[in-house]
């Protein structure tokens, strides 16, 4: 049988590194809400020119569009085994929608890891990225200093920080998530198949606590 997860974390707290790290381990397409979007608006498929309508009016794509986009991928041969979805579901409607989906094709999710970071360690991950003009490689002021201050290592241009890796709009960010995902949780939560990951720990330990929680489900 298929076997479906969903992978639930904060912005910074690592989700796209796990993701692979899961998928590949088995053998399982990792499919990124962010991604299944620019791939229909990309190829101009008919759910792509539908979403980039209410796009372009200023609305939510509504969930009926969302969840067709979900159901067309994983139908292709290469989730045969299954898939990592990561940024749907994101309302506890959309995931009864997909526990519907699921079941037509004779599967179901069968765990839910959530990677828990602290706010106050997500805001100093995130909000101490600066980025070159010239090329954008990227430092971090704890992480991954750049040797001269201000300055690329790489290529000697200026460094500057984005409008996203602002404290304020890292903290509204992460404000956002949490209130929207707190009823997800919740729905996860009471079925039994929600697993919290703690995700201070290094990135090799935080793979190691996912794929055995994985194993035990």
């Amino acid at each position: 049988m298929a076997r479906f997860y969903v992978l639930l974390g904060p912005p910074g707290a690592g989700k796209g590194t796990q993701a692979k790290v899961i998928a590949e381990k088995y053998g399982l397409v990792h499919i990124s809400s962010g991604d299944l979007f620019r791939e229909n608006l990309k190829n101009q498929t008919e759910l792509g020119k539908l979403a980039q309508g209410f796009m372009t009016r200023g609305e939510l794509v509504p969930d009926d569009v969302t969840i067709a986009m979900v159901r067309d991928r994983i139908s292709r041969p290469d989730c045969k085994k299954g898939a990592l979805l990561d940024g749907f579901p994101r309302t506890p409607a959309q995931a009864d929608a997909l526990s519907v989906m699921l079941k037509e094709f004779n599967s179901k999710v069968e765990l839910v890891p959530l990677i828990d970071v602290p706010t106050q360690e997500l805001i100093e991950r995130l909000s101490g990225r600066w980025t070159c003009r010239a090329q954008g490689h990227v430092f971090h002021e704890k992480f991954n200093p750049p040797k001269k201050a201000g300055i690329c290592d790489e290529d000697g241009s200026e460094l500057y920080q984005r409008e996203d890796d602002k404290k304020a709009t890292v903290e509204n960010r992460i404000k956002v998530y949490t209130e929207q995902t707190a009823p997800l949780i919740e729905y996860y939560s009471s079925r039994k198949i929600l697993v919290k990951i703690d995700g201070t720990k290094s990135i090799g330990d935080v793979s190691k606590e996912l794929l055995a929680a994985i194993e035990k489900a």
